[in-house]
């Protein structure tokens, strides 16, 4: 059984309480920029983000969340350092969710103010903790190290229950896998609080990826955590995409197409790689759950093409179709791709809900395609 946590409402979202891992992301534009920021905020939701951050540095750039806000289809968070009038703005201006730093935000007092005015409007307050921003008697006392982490951030959660406020969020982020791990394996064990994952700077968008999936995965796998942020130096919606995998790849969720290739050896007789990445780009907007396969492997190939929505087992001169376990033809290999593609369109079309748009050969990524899936996902797609 995984870890439940108190169940914490987030606009229209409710976090922990056995509600589904929750994707969230922040915007890398000037806040202070309305409309590159809701520019970015749109792309970010057609991706499947379901909580997006903003920087909030300066009272300009509070005084523009309610515009924001208000052109928004996901719950807002405003990231505060430093300043605790700027939390105090934001909430004025009708944001979702603050996230305050204990290392930095000031002395108690402004700390209570803060609840006490998010408390009134009913917005909760993620601790976020960071490694690098530590308050300076715990780095003292226990240098930066994942016991630190949860010391800041369980004292900081006390002064917010002291004045009545429960409806908390903790992250405990470090740049080092282990340490983050060992930080939210802590936590999940002292307190009752949803947890955001996150490893903070995780680094550009392939080396990023794969240390956060490490840490991310790690703790998904035990039952730890409620939403998640892939950090990555990088386009956001790459982000929001990485995260995706993640939650696929444990077995939480999926949304969009999981393409599944073979490495490609001595015994393939194709140009699998330039296939794999054709058909990839094809299916890069469908946002139903959907398995396809493009093997090029006679060992492998026909039994992992068979165990797909959709797959491609292609031999020297012609490839054959397989759809959900049964073999549907033998095409050319010069139209692999393209009949491929079709049956994918096809099989889309069976599930499409009533009175959503049709998928078209104009629309080889039509949207919507299908339902995302939003709960536990068992291994396949479409079902």
């Amino acid at each position: 059984m995984g870890r439940t946590a108190r169940p914490v409402r987030v606009g229209e979202l409710v976090l922990g309480g056995g509600n589904p891992v929750r994707v969230q992301s922040m915007t890398k534009t000037d806040t202070r920029d309305v409309e590159a920021t809701v520019g970015q905020i749109r792309r970010l939701e057609e991706a499947g983000c379901e909580l997006v951050r903003v920087a909030v540095p300066d009272g300009e750039a509070a005084a523009v969340l309610g515009q924001i806000r208000r052109r928004m289809g996901v719950p807002l968070v405003a990231d505060i350092h430093y300043d605790y009038r700027l939390a105090l703005q934001a909430l004025e201006q009708g944001v979702d969710k603050l996230r305050i730093n204990p290392g930095n935000i000031g002395a108690r007092w402004k700390v209570e103010e803060v609840a006490r005015a998010a408390r009134e409007r009913g917005v909760p307050i993620r601790i976020g903790v960071n490694a690098g921003s530590l308050e300076r008697d715990v780095e003292r006392t226990y240098g930066r190290t994942a016991r630190a982490l949860v010391e800041s951030a369980l004292r900081q959660a006390e002064v917010l229950e002291s004045v009545g406020f429960s409806d908390i969020v903790l992250s405990l982020k470090s740049s080092d896998v282990v340490t983050t791990v060992e930080a939210y394996r802590q936590a999940a064990s002292r307190c009752p609080y949803p947890l955001h994952l996150g490893l903070t700077e995780a680094g550009t968008a392939w080396a990023g990826a794969i240390r956060s999936a490490v840490a991310l995965g790690a703790l998904l796998l035990e039952g730890i955590g409620d939403t998640l942020r892939v950090s990555l130096n990088a386009d956001p919606v790459r982000e929001v995409q990485a995260a995706w995998y993640i939650l696929r790849a444990v077995g939480l969720r999926a949304r969009g197409v999981e393409l599944i290739a073979c490495p490609t050896c001595g015994r393939c007789q194709v140009d699998l790689m330039a296939v794999a990445s054709r058909v990839e780009e094809a299916l890069a907007g469908v946002e139903a759950p959907l398995k396809v396969a493009v093997m090029g492997c006679v060992v492998n190939g026909p039994g992992e093409a068979r165990e797909a929505d959709v797959g491609l087992a292609a031999g020297r001169g012609r490839a054959v179709l397989f759809r959900r376990g049964e073999k549907v033809r033998t095409v050319p290999a010069s139209r692999m791709v393209e009949e491929l593609l079709a049956e994918v369109h096809r099989l889309l079309e069976d599930v499409r809900p009533p009175g959503a748009p049709p998928v078209t050969a104009e629309q080889p990524a039509g949207r919507p395609a299908g339902p995302e899936e939003g709960g536990s996902h068992g291994g396949k797609g479409i079902r």
